[in-house]
This record gives structure tokens, sequence and C-alpha cells, in this order.
């Protein structure tokens, strides 16, 4: 039996690659080659193609007179550069790798949240550059983490998890905005299962998007992009985060205009950022760059061993089953 043709311009992790290389012909662009152009040039002779959250795949891949291609298994969650609709017209699959990924960018929310709050990026790069001189009562004071109140906005997997951890772990206020209701007690979907809700610590309150943003001392951004949401943190609504406040996204550079942000930032309305994502990766803008109350991160979120393995495993469950002739188990369209 012929082996399917899978493009696949990244490496993965080994039990990933190893699992791929046994079932498919993988096929790999040339090391300087542009993603997009290599993807257009191998539509018209592969049978699938692995892409990531960072590549995009416009209309006219799918268009193509020519065009072989007949799935896309996305590594990642995140389907906004592919055009979904071009993709359903031509009866191409596209799938993507939801769950697995939760509990990490959960706990790198946390960690941004921390360094952010405790200006710790800073201080590790005074450390670094030799300019530390010594212990001083009044040296780099940031906040206090435990009791502050955290608004999220967009209340999914990761919202939850990254409530769960706030709400647990250091008696944060849960204040939230999004579509539908929160289904369970947050309690529960901490690691480990979770367990009872601290004395003194309030359930999570649901507010519109305007009201969070005036009231919390943390917001953290969970929601997707969508036509409804990019540019969601626009100057005004950036204008409308209270003085002092820290903002956190590990969802989707599109969510925010950056250059407003960085504004806040600098003028100190705003006491800090812990951005992973931002919306011309890898490009980081100028502003950002300048700044020492913003921590920058290079899209870690999903970034561990066990995770990046499970997205590789859930992304050829999809491809196994398609060409089994099944139902992918993540389609998306």
């Amino acid at each position: 039996m012929t082996r399917p043709v899978l493009h696949c311009a990244h490496a993965l992790p080994p039990a990933v690659e190893a699992r791929l290389a046994a079932a498919y012909r993988v096929e790999r662009p040339a090391p300087d080659a542009d993603p997009l152009e290599a993807l257009r040039a191998a539509a018209d002779r592969v049978d699938a193609a692995l892409t990531t959250v960072t590549d995009r795949v416009p209309a006219d891949v799918f268009e193509r007179p020519g065009r072989r291609l007949r799935i896309v298994a996305n590594f990642g969650v995140g389907v906004n550069l592919i055009d979904l609709a071009a993709a359903k017209r031509a009866g191409v699959v596209v799938t993507n790798t939801p769950d697995v990924l939760t509990d990490c960018t959960a706990d790198l929310t946390i960690g941004l949240m921390l360094m952010a709050l405790r200006r710790l990026g800073e201080g590790e790069r005074l450390v670094r550059a030799g300019r530390w001189t010594g212990w001083q009562p009044t040296h780099l004071l940031g906040r206090r983490v435990s009791g502050l109140t955290l608004g999220i906005v967009g209340m999914g997997r990761i919202g939850r998890a990254v409530a769960a951890r706030a709400r647990l772990g250091f008696g944060m206020t849960i204040r939230w905005t999004g579509r539908g209701a929160v289904p369970a007690p947050l309690e529960q979907t901490a690691a480990g299962g979770g367990g009872p809700v601290p004395a003194g610590v309030d359930p999570a309150e649901w507010l519109p998007l305007d009201d969070l943003l005036a009231t919390a001392d943390v917001v953290s951004l969970h929601c997707p992009a969508t036509p409804e949401t990019v540019g969601l943190l626009d100057a005004r609504r950036i204008g409308l985060l209270r003085s002092g406040a820290v903002l956190i996204n590990t969802a989707r550079g599109a969510l925010v205009d950056e250059a407003a942000l960085a504004a806040a930032l600098r003028t100190g309305r705003l006491l800090a950022a812990g951005l992973d994502v931002y919306r011309e990766e890898p490009r980081v803008p100028a502003d950002l760059l300048a700044l020492e109350n913003v921590v920058l991160l290079p899209h870690l979120g999903s970034a561990t061993l066990e995770t990046r393995t499970a997205m590789g495993h859930l992304a050829a469950d999809n491809l196994d089953a398609f060409f089994a002739g099944g139902a992918p188990p993540n389609r998306v369209a």
C-alpha cells in the first residue's frame, strides 16, 4: 500500500517524528524556503499538510487547479490563519489539537503574572548585566500577588485552569467575561482535581468586558482570534484598565493594540504586561522591546516536551483516521 505524502515544514518531538515517518512519506521544504510558497507548491503533489498556529493557509492554497492536498492537520488549537471557508468549499478537511495544552498554557500564564507583578524580568536582566549593587529596602518593588483581583477574558478550558490556579494558589478574586456560563466549580479544574474553596474567597463573578477592565488588578486574555475579537483591547479599552493594572496575553497577539499598550506602559499608567504572543510573529514592536516593564516570551505557552508530544500525536491521530476512511476526532472544517 502506498503511503500518503505529508508536507511538514517544522521539526516535531522525536516520538512524533518517528510515528509520522512510519506511516507517511514526509516531505520537508528547503531550510531557506518561504513557508507559504513551499506550502502552495506542495499542495499539488502531497495528500496532507501538517501546519502550526503560525502558518498562514490562505484560500489560494485550496483553490489551486491541480491541488492534491486533502487534509490540513494543524499542530495547535488556533486555526485563525487558515481560511476555513475556502477549505470547506474545496472539500479539504482541517483539524486541530485541542485540550492537551490547557495545563501548560495556564501554568505559563501564572508565570507571566508573577514575573510582571514582581518585576522578575527586570531583576534577572540587572544581575546578568552586572549592575546589581546589593540588597536595598526599596529596590525593584513590585506588587504582592496574593489577594489581587484577576479578570479573565474568555472562560474556556485555559481560562478556567488559570482561574483555578489563581484562586486556589493565591487567593485571588476572580472576575470573568465571555460567552456562556461556567458549568462546574472552578476548583475542580485545578491540577490534581482541586479542593475546597479557601475561606473568604468569593466565587467567580461575571462582568461585562468594560466593567471587568476597570475593576481588575490583573487582566488575562484567553479568547481565540475571530472577527469579533481581533482588536478587542483597542486604545479605548486599554484606557479603561485601572491605573497600576497588569495585562497578560497568552492567547493571540491580534487581540491587542500593541501601540496603545506600549504607550500605557511607557507613561506608567499600567504597571506592567506579560506577553507570549504578538500580532506579527516573530516580529515584536520596537516600542515594546524598549520597555523594562513588559515581559516578552517567544510563544512558549505549550512548550513542554510532554505537551508538544501530545499535540503531535493528536495531529497524527487526525491524519490516521482520515486516511483510514474514518472521521478525524478533531475536525474543525
